[in-house]
């Protein structure tokens, strides 16, 4: 009996998330009116994400900093437009900070990377549509067919890191 319960929890936090799957495309998630969109205001729909390399960012506000080598890394390799563009999705029901001050914080980061996409999800969508990992920083990429090519929930270690960019680099011909 012992043995079963230690197995049992040895299972349990896998069950508790499960993750998107890497190869292929993951169902259309429309951000709208009260459950989020643009930073604009504007709708925002992952049918977007299509014709080039995407990589989505999806945030916890209050980890909003822990890949910040990753972004850095990926503003300084300075990819193509034409092949490459980033979103970022910020989680506004994971934290207890007022969406104002959220919001100058986009502000900012907008200001630091200009090409990049920002939108609000007021509702955890991702999280329940597409089962990412909800209160952190999930990182993904896309191909230019809008298949889901990489997935990693939480920090991304060096070595991470350095298979992120060299997944990009592959997938726009950046090599």
């Amino acid at each position: 009996m012992f043995k079963k319960l230690i197995l049992l929890s040895m299972l349990t936090p896998t069950v508790l998330h499960a993750a998107p799957t890497v190869g292929e495309k993951l169902p259309t998630i429309v951000l709208s009116g009260d459950k989020g969109g643009l930073v604009s205001g504007t709708q925002w729909t992952s049918k977007s994400i299509k014709e080039k390399v995407w990589i989505l960012f999806y945030v916890d506000p209050d980890k909003k900093d822990i890949n910040e080598i990753v972004e850095n890394r990926i503003k300084a390799e300075k990819f193509p437009p034409e092949k490459f563009g980033s979103i970022a999705v910020i989680n506004m029901a994971a934290t207890w900070l007022p969406n104002g001050i959220i919001s100058s914080s986009i502000e900012s980061k907008q200001e630091k990377f200009p090409l990049t996409v920002y939108v609000k999800d007021m509702d955890k969508a991702l999280v329940k549509e597409w089962k990412l990992a909800d209160d952190t920083y999930d990182a993904m990429i896309f191909d230019a067919e809008g298949k889901l090519r990489y997935y990693k929930s939480g920090t991304l270690d060096a070595s991470e890191a350095e298979k992120f960019i060299n997944l990009i680099k592959e997938l726009t011909g950046s090599i």
